[in-house]
């Protein structure tokens, strides 16, 4: 089987074109298949609209969230409550096309175990969204190693058991090909059609780039120090006290051969700023991300709640 998951958010103009498309292409690939539409806390008619199609239709599922929690959660659900071997990911924006997920199950059946939709020829505003995610991605894959062309792009094909136990906040829905990679799966990218939105309005702008930036640091920080975190704490800790010697010995030097007082030169006070404000930060910063990861996966509670499932 093959599952499909839609995020949508006020998207009811896009809504009907993208399900009447979704289903035409899916049933002529010949296989089970269901259709898990994701209300991320909508409020305009998408609510009513998606209760109207899943009445007519037992294949398609609708969540609704209580609020909006954004594009990772959603995903989130859609993959929770997905049942195919086979889980297709896509926006709601009637954006991604449907007629390209057979060339994206046709890469999974070729042995990989994610497939990214590559958007080559990108319908969006050059300056506020292309220049952007081409800086972006070329960052991503210089610090993660692996070398995708649009991590940007919902639309993607995964094997359920990779997915399966993936654990996602943030922005990091975007980030599911570096956490595949890093387990051992085969992770490759096909060129995909990509239309201008025609209905609706986008909830991206440049504002995402810092928490994308952000969530890649953590992302990158978890996996190389999550299992021994001492590790990059103790070299902090050396640093500082490396940085203590060398300030202690400058005070000394001001002190006996430079003809000043400790009162009267910078260094006691630059050397507590510098060593603890900007490292406290830092840490207190990772340290209530793992305290938040701890809480949700020991409960087993996803970052999100939900107010019905239509099918």
């Amino acid at each position: 089987m093959i599952s499909v998951t839609i995020p949508v958010y006020n998207e009811e103009d896009n809504i009907v074109p993208l399900y009447n498309a979704l289903v035409e292409t899916l049933k002529d690939m010949g296989q089970n298949y269901e259709i898990i539409m994701i209300n991320d806390g909508s409020y305009d008619r998408s609510e009513e609209i998606l209760n109207d199609l899943a009445g007519k239709d037992p294949n398609l599922k609708v969540i609704h969230f209580c609020t909006n929690y954004g594009q990772t959660s959603a995903m989130m659900a859609g993959i929770a409550h997905a049942s195919g071997e086979i889980i297709v990911a896509m926006d709601g924006d009637n954006q991604n096309d449907p007629r390209d997920i057979p060339i994206l199950i046709k890469k999974i059946h070729e042995g990989y175990d994610v497939v990214s939709g590559w958007r080559k020829e990108r319908k969006d505003n050059l300056v506020l969204r292309v220049v952007p995610s081409m800086i972006a991605n070329r960052i991503i894959s210089f610090l993660s190693g692996v070398k995708l062309h649009d991590y940007g792009c919902s639309l993607k094909a995964y094997r359920r058991e990779v997915i399966k136990d993936v654990r996602l906040y943030g922005e990091m829905h975007r980030f599911i090909p570096i956490y595949a990679s890093w387990f051992g799966a085969k992770v490759t990218e096909v060129a995909v059609r990509h239309h201008p939105r025609t209905a609706g309005k986008s909830n991206y702008g440049l504002s995402r780039v810092w928490a994308v930036i952000l969530d890649l640091i953590l992302l990158r920080f978890f996996d190389r120090h999550s299992k021994k975190p001492f590790h990059l704490f103790g070299g902090f800790g050396i640093i500082s006290f490396l940085f203590s010697l060398l300030t202690f010995g400058g005070m000394i030097y001001y002190k006996y051969w430079g003809g000043k007082t400790f009162i009267e030169t910078p260094l006691p006070i630059l050397a507590v700023l510098f060593l603890f404000t900007g490292f406290m930060a830092i840490f207190i910063g990772f340290v209530a991300e793992m305290l938040m990861r701890t809480y949700y996966e020991s409960q087993d509670r996803p970052p999100y709640m939900i107010k019905k499932i239509v099918n």
